[in-house]
């Protein structure tokens, strides 16, 4: 049983642990955007099926977009990575001594003595892929697990936005009244945000009421606002 909860503990970790970066930002901004987009067009527009497909086209839209902009966010992070790993590799190469004088630096901030720093250094700098996987960690500060798989980020975030847009959506499948419809979707949004913010914790390790209330009240914000924001530009044009 305790090798079972070590394991599960460390799973999370990895990579596959980091995901739920990209899953709450895409269900949120999923179901943000949705709720904010359906109050807007219902104060204006009386055919609930008109809403439903003007709905549908946003949540595809939207999706595809979180999809792209998390593709392009990623791949250029991964190349900024990657060439500053090849610059490494040029210093590793071509400048020895200052990258032994750079590794001795770093010990010298850790707090070793002047001897620990000598031995460090020799064993350190006595293999070049010893030496570059110590330069990333500790002067660039990158891990390996920081090479995230841009077709994996996009496909989770295009996902979760779909994901968050099933809540406020799914009323207008079943109610032709888009006042009656609205409320509902708000209602069903509230509900699904303080669900997300406790289920979050399960990762997270907080504590699941303030998380709920955290990610539902943030949640409801947002909506207010871009609802706010919409109710005023409509008025004035």
């Amino acid at each position: 049983m305790a090798d079972s909860q070590k394991h599960t503990h460390e799973e999370w970790h990895s990579p596959k642990g980091r995901a739920i970066r990209e899953l709450i930002f895409g269900m949120n901004d999923g179901l943000v955007t949705t709720v904010g987009f359906l109050a807007g067009v219902t104060g204006s527009i009386s055919d609930s099926r008109i809403i439903l497909l003007a709905g549908l086209a946003e949540i595809v839209a939207g999706a595809v977009s979180m999809s792209i902009g998390g593709y392009l966010a990623t791949k250029s992070q991964r190349e900024f990575f990657h060439s500053e790993i090849e610059r490494e590799k040029w210093e590793i190469e071509k400048m020895p001594e200052k990258e032994a004088q750079e590794v001795r630096e770093i010990y010298q901030e850790m707090g070793f003595s002047r001897v620990e720093q000598d031995m460090l250094v020799k064993r350190v700098t006595s293999d070049k892929a010893l030496l570059l996987r110590f330069m990333k960690r500790e002067e660039l500060g990158l891990f390996d697990e920081h090479l995230d798989d841009p077709l994996k980020v996009a496909l989770t975030m295009g996902l979760s936005f779909l994901g968050g847009s099933i809540p406020p959506i799914l009323p207008y499948f079943f109610i032709t009244m888009p006042n009656f419809a609205i409320l509902y979707s708000i209602l069903f949004s509230v509900l699904f945000l303080f669900f997300a913010g406790v289920v979050k914790t399960r990762l997270t390790k907080t504590n699941p009421f303030r998380s709920g209330i955290e990610m539902t009240l943030l949640g409801v914000l947002a909506s207010g606002v871009g609802y706010g924001i919409g109710w005023f530009i409509e008025k004035v044009i």
